[in-house]
C-alpha cells in the first residue's frame, strides 16, 4: 500500500466521484462518499438520487436530461472540475458507473459503491448470491429471463417500473411456469420497503412501488418451455418453414464453431436463426448477426430470438455477399447448407478475423463442390454426416435417412 501522502495525491488527481446511494439516503453512506458529495461543484443524478443526497450537496445539483444521454457528454464536458455522479446501489452492477467507464478512464475517478438491489434482495430472501441467477430487466426485454427458467432454480430480476412484476408473472404463466412463486421486493432499504409473495398464475398485487425487484422460485408445469443447456435444442421449439439446421447437425456445427465468450458470429443464410440463437444462448456475452435474404424468414428469426430469450440477435436483411459489406468483423462465420455460390464463401474468408473459425455445411452437390475446392485451396477439415431417424414402415419401424451433410471447418491463419 502506498504511503498516506501518495494516496491523498491520487485522490486529489481524480476529478470525478461516483457514489452509490440507497433508499436510506445519506444515513447509509460512508465518510468518503459523504465527503465526495459535499466537495463537488456539480452533482449529477436522477431526481430521486438528488433528493436523497440533498442534505450533503453544497454545489449545483443537476438532474439527468431526458432522454438519458449514454455518452454522458454533460459530465465529460466538466473534466478537471470537481464532479460527483450519484447512482443507485452499486454503480458498476447494471448501473451508471458502467456507462461512465466507457467515457472516462478509471484513473480519473473514484467510486463508492453501496449494496446493489440484488445484494439487498438476496439478504432479504436468505439466498446466497453465488447460487442463484440474476438478471436486469430494467429498460430491457422481459424475454431475457427465458433461458434462466429451469425447474428448481432461483432468480432475482430487476424490473423497470411498477408494471414489471405483473408482466413478468404473465410471461411465466404463458410459458408454463405459472406455479412458480414470485416475491416482489419494493423500495429495499428505505422507509417504504415492502415484501409480498404470490404464485405467478395468481398474481394480483396492487400498488406496486416503481422501485422493485422480483425473486422467482421456478416451478415448471406440464409443457413448460424449458431451454436446456448445451447444443442441439429440439427443432419443435423453433418456428420454421423447414429451412433450419436440424438439431443433430446443429449440435455438431456449433461444436465446430467453438464459441468463446464475447465473440461475434455471422450466420449467413440464417433460415430460422437456430445457429445464431444457440450461439448466443451459450453465454450472455455472445453476439450474432443473422444474415437472411427472405423477409418472411427474417421476421421469423426475430420471433424466434424473442422466444428463446436472445432479443439482442441482430438481423441483417439482404442477399450475401452484398449484405456483408460494412458489418463488424466476425470471430466466427457459419454458412448454411443450401447455397452454391463460391462468391459468398470467398467474401466470408476475406471478412473473417485472423484466428477466426469458418464452418460451412453442404447438402447440395453444387455446394459440396464449392467446399471441396475451398478445402483443396485453403486446407481445413472435411467431415460427412449421415443421420437416420426411426420411422414407421407399415406396422413396424425402420430407419429413414436424412440428406447427408458435408461440413468444412477452417481456421484463418495469419499472413
Amino acid at each position: 500500500m502506498p504511503p498516506e501522502s501518495e494516496r491523498k495525491a491520487l485522490k486529489q488527481s481524480r476529478w470525478l466521484s461516483i457514489v452509490g446511494i440507497g433508499e436510506d439516503g445519506v444515513i447509509g453512506l460512508g465518510e468518503n462518499a459523504r465527503a465526495a458529495i459535499s466537495a463537488a461543484s456539480v452533482v449529477f443524478g436522477g431526481r430521486r438520487h438528488l433528493e436523497l443526497a440533498a442534505p450533503l450537496i453544497r454545489g449545483e445539483p443537476r438532474a439527468w436530461a431526458t432522454p438519458f444521454d449514454a455518452a454522458m457528454r454533460d459530465v465529460v464536458a466538466m473534466r478537471g472540475e470537481t464532479v460527483c455522479v450519484l447512482a443507485s446501489g452499486d454503480p458498476f452492477f447494471f448501473g451508471v458507473g458502467a456507462t461512465l467507464s466507457h467515457q472516462v478512464p478509471p484513473e480519473e475517478f473514484l467510486a463508492y459503491p453501496a449494496p446493489s438491489a440484488f445484494s439487498l434482495a438476496a439478504s432479504r430472501m436468505g439466498w446466497p448470491l453465488q447460487e442463484i441467477e440474476t438478471v436486469s430487466l430494467h429498460g430491457r426485454p422481459l424475454d431475457l429471463i427465458r433461458s434462466l427458467l429451469h425447474p428448481g432454480r432461483r432468480i432475482l430480476a430487476l424490473t423497470s417500473d411498477e408494471k414489471g412484476p405483473a408482466e413478468l408473472a404473465a410471461l411465466l404463466t404463458q410459458t408454463g411456469f405459472g406455479k412458480s412463486r414470485v416475491t416482489v421486493l419494493e423500495a429495499l432499504g428505505g422507509g417504504a420497503e415492502r415484501i409480498r409473495s404470490v404464485q405467478a398464475d395468481e398474481f394480483a398485487l396492487a400498488d406496486v412501488h416503481v422501485l422493485n425487484l422480483v425473486a422467482v422460485e421456478v416451478s415448471a408445469g406440464s409443457g413448460a418451455r424449458i431451454l436446456a443447456l448445451g447444443f442441439g435444442l429440439h427443432d419443435a421449439l423453433f418456428e420454421h418453414d423447414g429451412q433450419i439446421t436440424k438439431r443433430e447437425i446443429r449440435a455438431l456445427t456449433l461444436s465446430a464453431l467453438s464459441p468463446r465468450r464475447g465473440e461475434l458470429l455471422w450466420d449467413i443464410g440464417a433460415g430460422a436463426g437456430s445457429i445464431g440463437i444457440e450461439w448466443m444462448l451459450s453465454d450472455p456475452s455472445m453476439r450474432a448477426l443473422a444474415i437472411e435474404a427472405h423477409p418472411e424468414r427474417a421476421a421469423r428469426i426475430r420471433r424466434n430470438a424473442a422466444a428463446f430469450g436472445v432479443p439482442g440477435l441482430h438481423i441483417v436483411e439482404g442477399q450475401a455477399p452484398a449484405a456483408l459489406a460494412g458489418l463488424p468483423q466476425p470471430d466466427a462465420i457459419f454458412i448454411g447448407g443450401g447455397g452454391s455460390e463460391s462468391r459468398v464463401l470467398d467474401a466470408a474468408v476475406e471478412a473473417l478475423k485472423t484466428g477466426g473459425r469458418l464452418v460451412a455445411n453442404a447438402v447440395t452437390l453444387e455446394m459440396e463442390a464449392v467446399l471441396l475446392t475451398a478445402q483443396a485451396k485453403l486446407g481445413g477439415s472435411l467431415v460427412r454426416f449421415d443421420i437416420a431417424r426411426a420411422a414407421p414402415v407399415g406396422s413396424m419401424q425402420g430407419w429413414k435417412p436424412s440428406m447427408p451433410v458435408t461440413q468444412w471447418t477452417w481456421v484463418k491463419q495469419g499472413l
